[in-house]
């Protein structure tokens, strides 16, 4: 029974600590699908001036690969009958070149300016709330966006900038991007009544390979030096959703302390068993006293007894743990249950860190259970 708790308590511990590294694993890869490898934005206000010198010198950075000029800012959508508040993201040619979309798109093409007409590329959630069809090229996508100094009214026809789009394209990533329509830059700017320079961001694609830190570093004094005052931030993907990665560490430590808590009930069953031990066995220490035995050889006994039963169960739920994370990961045995969720199965990621970290958990909990009983039996008096 304590091989049997102490066993499935480590699988438990293996596969939920991969179960949270996988979930971690899976946002990097949604964010990746979408978001630019590093990103710089203003520390205060949402928009800046990027002046061509900026753009030159962040662009002969080593490691960068693309530079995208970017104008974001909420937005009123129409479309037929419909209407709804979108995501509005003004980008330049070099968007498309990071191919980031080309897996996520669902119908059309990714398109956003041929032969002087102006294309809208959408989120599957704005398509689906204004039933946008992109086969059709007569119904206009109407982006509306409130002047500066007009008082905003819905029945004010100055009150708002109004741009025209045809729709080219649905992309579907993940549901917190569902809300976003990509359009040129120019249409943006015009929309924000921005400056020809001014943006909101710029984002960056990295070379394949290229060390993200050592790239950040070389951003930011680039910023500093052409954009001085520090007005500028340069921020990796990392830093751009800190939040929910510490959201997800947190979780993933007091779920793992749970479980600890449960294998160190678990391995009480092994104190109990080795106290009952030193009862039943009382006279035959005894004997060995008299033998010659030391209270270190009898010590000794007593948690190599305690390791084995302990160690046995662990390295058995270390194994079984591994192997059912491996089959998670293969074969999609559980299923996640949701409709729109762009997996099936819920993702898993072993890491040997955690592993190690649990078999020294078991053995720091096997040494502080079998300890007491251990040294009990070592100061049993011989007659």
């Amino acid at each position: 029974m304590s091989m049997l708790g102490v066993g499935v308590g480590t699988m438990a511990l293996v596969v939920v600590l991969s179960v949270f590294n996988g979930m971690e694993e899976l946002n990097r890869q949604i964010f990746k699908s979408f978001e630019a490898d590093m990103t710089i934005s203003p520390k205060q206000g949402k928009r800046f001036i990027a002046s061509p010198a900026l753009v030159k010198g962040l662009s002969q950075v080593s490691g960068v690969h693309l530079l995208s000029s970017v104008a974001q800012d909420n937005a009123l959508a129409r479309y037929a009958n419909a209407q709804t508040v979108i995501r509005l993201k003004g980008v330049d040619e070099n968007y498309l070149q990071r191919q980031q979309l080309d897996s996520a798109l669902l119908e059309g093409r990714l398109l956003l300016h041929q032969d002087g007409a102006n294309y809208a590329i959408v989120a599957d959630g704005v398509r689906h709330d204004l039933s946008i069809s992109p086969v059709d090229i007569l119904t206009p996508l109407e982006i509306l966006y409130p002047k500066s100094g007009q008082t905003l009214s819905v029945i004010n026809p100055d009150a708002f900038t109004r741009e025209r789009l045809t729709v080219s394209g649905v992309f579907f990533i993940e549901s917190r991007y569902d809300n976003f329509v990509l359009a040129p830059l120019s249409v943006a700017r015009e929309l924000f009544g921005y400056a020809p320079n001014e943006v909101t961001s710029l984002e960056i694609q990295l070379h394949p390979g290229t060390n993200e830190q050592t790239a950040k570093q070389a951003l930011q004094q680039v910023v500093d030096k052409l954009a001085p005052g520090g007005k500028l931030i340069v921020q990796s993907r990392d830093d751009l959703n800190v939040d929910l990665y510490r959201a997800i560490y947190v979780e993933k430590l007091f779920v793992a302390i749970t479980l600890s808590f449960i294998i160190l009930v678990a391995s009480i069953n092994i104190f109990f068993s080795l106290s009952m031990l030193v009862i039943e066995k009382k006279a035959d220490i005894q004997i060995m006293f008299a033998l010659g035995a030391t209270k270190n050889m009898v010590r000794r006994i007593f948690l190599t007894e305690g390791a084995i039963i302990a160690l046995t169960g662990a390295v058995g739920g270390l194994i079984l743990g591994v192997l059912l994370c491996v089959a998670q990961e293969r074969y999609g045995m559980i299923g996640m249950g949701l409709m729109d969720s762009i997996i099936d199965a819920y993702p898993v990621h072993l890491q040997w860190g955690d592993i190690a970290l649990t078999g020294a958990l078991v053995i720091l909990i096997t040494i502080l259970t079998s300890w007491f009983p251990a040294q009990r039996a070592a100061n049993v008096e011989s007659n």
